[in-house]
């Protein structure tokens, strides 16, 4: 029953009253009496290690990862947690390697650092191609499949969500990032609870319906009874998952074996956490040893998430194993011959277990979904009118803008940025799987941002012009791949594409070499020193990395 009843709303409210009540006092306790463009932006020297950590997971994590990994997790199983917990390797390499080069050169946006090592052009190419993708793309999509999602669980009309999401968003992001910082911290923990309970309750289901006595029970039952979704390398033919059009599909394209570990993996994870305005904005206000303080906690949530968004979807895969709402998994596909045949969507797991949650508890989860999406939101919003402020206001229409003509040009971005998007989401019905269009598209770009923000970073002999045709190519070339290898996995063409880009961008180098004085970014041995404190956290973090893929191989 897709209703949400009195308590559930009553716990709904508590949520919301909580998040823009300590939102607006945040604002009114933490804002400066005269109106600073980083602070607004960065929150300079504002957030707390807890808070940077906390907002990164809350800018990540969204309907997409509660839908479409729970859903991953019944199809394919513990497999999907490779995009989890291999980040929070990512975040630890991130913040040995990139964020000192940041932090000295006193970069605040991504087109910042390309405009500095390569060439202004280079930076308003990219500036533009990142804001039109965050805008139609994962602006749009956030909110599509929010809506969605919103949709599904209350009983709600899908305008009615996507709007309500849209303002609750506006509201948080025009306190500017302290309070989109700080905020996130409480719409964490409501996500992690929410998430917990979820899953105790989908293990609570599986031993009242199958065995097991306890939830402990219950885990152990999962275990033996789909051995086969506890694997986190796969081999091609070992994991056939259902396509939802009433065929299968190999696990192996998706995740293609050891790639999750020493392959293009890395591509997709160091594109994302490390040359993501959307993501490292949370850290280019704070001082180094805090932002990497951040980044280790946000590496520690990250290791949890498997918990939140992938078991649920094997609990559900194993009560329908044994013939437990089997009615609710599947949908009536017409066939090419007319006939309707009834299909498995994997991604219509998560739904089926929020609503069969207890009242009250479905509130506290309906609240954990909405948090992920409205911190989504937010932090997209911001880095929106963050680009677009720094790197195409300030540089190209109004040179000499003021603080306050700067933060109030950002607020006036979100909320049109946002309003664009609301007209967009609806378009994004017309595919038939929205997210897995946008995550491809994603990868198209990930290789060439990836190979100029490397070589850029560290090969001193990387040229502008190199780095100019590598943004130039990236996408040309990913679509060509496409077609030239079909049978190939995804993410063994984003390798070959990464690989042919670097050997393009030195070729350039070295034939047109980069002028004395040209593109310079400080760059030092000396920069990439840890603590003891982070050294003791990143080696618990990488130890239970061996631990689980030897346990789990």
């Amino acid at each position: 029953m897709n209703q949400l009843q009195l308590p559930d709303y009553l716990v709904f409210l508590l949520y919301f009253v909580a998040v823009t009540g300590y939102g607006y006092w945040i604002y009114n306790r933490k804002r400066k009496s005269e109106i600073d463009s980083r602070d607004f932006f960065l929150a300079e020297g504002s957030l707390t290690w807890w808070a940077i950590g906390a907002s990164l997971i809350a800018s990540n994590i969204s309907a997409e990862q509660f839908i479409g990994m729970s859903g991953s997790g019944f199809a394919m199983g513990l497999a999907i947690s490779s995009y989890e917990w291999m980040a929070a390797a990512t975040l630890i390499v991130v913040a040995i390697f990139f964020l000192p080069i940041y932090l000295k050169n006193k970069i605040y946006t991504m087109p910042q650092f390309l405009s500095q090592r390569f060439s202004p052009l280079v930076a308003t190419i990219m500036a533009v191609f990142w804001l039109l993708v965050y805008v139609f793309v994962n602006l749009a999509a956030i909110l599509h499949l929010g809506a969605l999602a919103i949709e599904t669980i209350s009983g709600l009309d899908y305008m009615v969500c996507l709007f309500a999401l849209a303002v609750f968003a506006i509201f948080i992001t025009l306190g500017g990032m302290k309070v989109i910082g700080y905020t996130d911290v409480l719409q964490v923990a409501v996500l992690v609870l929410g998430g917990l309970a979820t899953t105790y309750l989908a293990l609570d289901l599986v031993a009242q319906k199958l065995g097991g006595g306890d939830v402990w029970g219950a885990l152990s039952f999962i275990k033996q009874d789909a051995s086969d979704h506890f694997h986190m390398i796969l081999n091609k033919g070992q994991m056939m998952m259902p396509d939802g059009k009433g065929g299968e599909v190999d696990a192996y394209q998706t995740l293609p074996g050891l790639a999750v570990l020493v392959g293009a993996m890395w591509i997709a994870n160091l594109s994302y956490w490390g040359c993501n305005q959307y993501i490292t904005q949370r850290a280019l206000g704070a001082d180094l040893n805090t932002a990497r303080t951040g980044l280790l906690f946000a590496a520690f949530l990250k290791m949890l998430m498997p918990v939140i968004v992938v078991l649920p979807g094997i609990a559900a895969y194993v009560l329908y194993k044994n013939g437990i709402f089997q009615q609710e998994m599947t949908v009536g596909l017409e066939m090419a011959d007319g006939t309707v045949k009834q299909v498995v969507r994997s991604d219509k797991a998560y739904p089926v277990l929020l609503n069969l949650l207890p009242v009250g508890l479905k509130g506290l989860s309906f609240a954990a979904l909405t948090a992920a999406i409205v911190a989504s939101l937010a932090g997209k919003a911001n880095s929106i009118s963050t680009i677009f402020t720094f790197d195409l206001y300030k540089k190209y229409f109004n040179k000499e803008a003021s603080e306050k003509n700067m933060v109030f040009t950002g607020r006036l971005v979100v909320v049109v940025s946002m309003a664009i998007a609301i007209l967009t989401a609806p378009q994004l019905k017309r595919f038939d799987q929205a997210f897995q269009f946008i995550q491809d598209f994603t990868g198209l770009i990930s290789p060439g941002v990836m190979a100029i923000f490397l070589l850029g970073m560290f090969w001193r002999r990387a040229s502008g012009f190199s780095a100019l045709v590598a943004a130039l190519c990236t996408l040309p070339l990913g679509l060509a791949f496409n077609e030239w290898m079909p049978g190939i996995p995804f993410l063994h063409r984003m390798g070959y594409v990464f690989l042919l880009l670097i050997a393009i961008m030195v070729v350039i180098s070295l034939i047109k070499p980069r002028k004395d004085g040209e593109g310079e970014v400080e760059v030092d041995q000396s920069m990439f020193g840890v603590s003891p404190g982070f050294t003791v956290g990143a080696v618990l973090i990488t130890g239970m990395l061996i631990s689980l893929y030897t346990v789990f191989w």
